[in-house]
């Protein structure tokens, strides 16, 4: 007995649209575990969010925007287990507030960051805006921690191609991140270690919070640490995290 299969175009049409989706999905998914360490234009320059090293080395980092109860028991928490050189990405009208916090950080060894100034998404700015919100972060930073700072992380983490050009100008490199303790989102101490054990690898940059909106990661950071070091892992900062890397690319349109 002969089967006959019978498509119409609007059926194929469906089919085809369930395929492509399907496709890039995974491509997705492929791209996001896979993490290129550089995203870069064809012009240049470049976004850095991680290292292709052997080493077990991983870099700390910390988005602090608003408020200043946090990051004092932070702040202790890497004192007590003898870490420094962490990279704290410091929103700048924040750091106006509270210049005495900037300057424990620094006291302390870590490496101040900017967060921008304004705090608002760079890739809905014109140019002229975006540069004079670096600029303006790059002075107040540089006014409070002693020192200009070199690494950005635009806020919110958003930036493309032209925020990139942007930023080479101004002589800031651009510090993603691989690994997301989510933390933001208070999910309990249980899971932002999860998140963070579950995902770590060699040449890894952790994503942590030190804003009052985060109010757990002072409890989990001690724990991250220990388990980290169980492992074998030791922790340098982002510039020498740079310094070692073997960079790919990505490009960014």
């Amino acid at each position: 007995m002969n089967v006959f299969w019978v498509f119409s175009a609007k059926r194929i049409k469906s089919f085809s649209i369930i395929i492509l989706t399907a496709l890039m999905a995974a491509l997705f998914l492929y791209v996001e575990r896979t993490q290129l360490p550089v995203f870069s234009t064809s012009e240049g320059p470049q976004a850095f969010y991680r290292a292709e090293i052997e080493q077990k080395q991983v870099a700390l980092t910390f988005n602090i925007s608003w408020g200043d109860q946090r990051v004092g028991p932070i702040l202790e928490v890497l004192k007590e287990n003898n870490m420094k050189e962490a990279t704290f990405f410091v929103s700048a009208s924040w750091a106006e507030r509270y210049p005495d916090i900037v300057k424990q950080i620094v006291d302390d060894g870590h490496i101040i960051g900017s967060h921008g100034y304004q705090y608002k998404d760079y890739t809905k700015w014109e140019d002229d805006k975006v540069n004079q919100d670096m600029q303006t972060s790059k002075r107040v930073l540089s006014d409070l921690a002693g020192q200009s700072p070199q690494l950005l992380r635009p806020p919110n983490g958003d930036f493309d191609k032209r925020i990139l050009q942007i930023a080479d100008k101004q002589g800031l490199s651009i510090i993603h991140w691989s690994v997301d303790s989510k933390d933001y989102t208070n999910p309990g101490v249980e899971k932002i270690v999860e998140n963070t054990l579950s995902e770590t690898t060699a040449g890894d940059i952790l994503l942590f919070h030190a804003s009052d909106s985060a109010k757990q990661t002072h409890e989990a950071l001690p724990i991250v640490l220990k388990e980290l070091k169980g492992k074998g892992f030791s922790f340098i900062s982002v510039e020498q995290m740079m310094e070692n890397a073997k960079s790919s690319s990505e490009e960014i349109q």
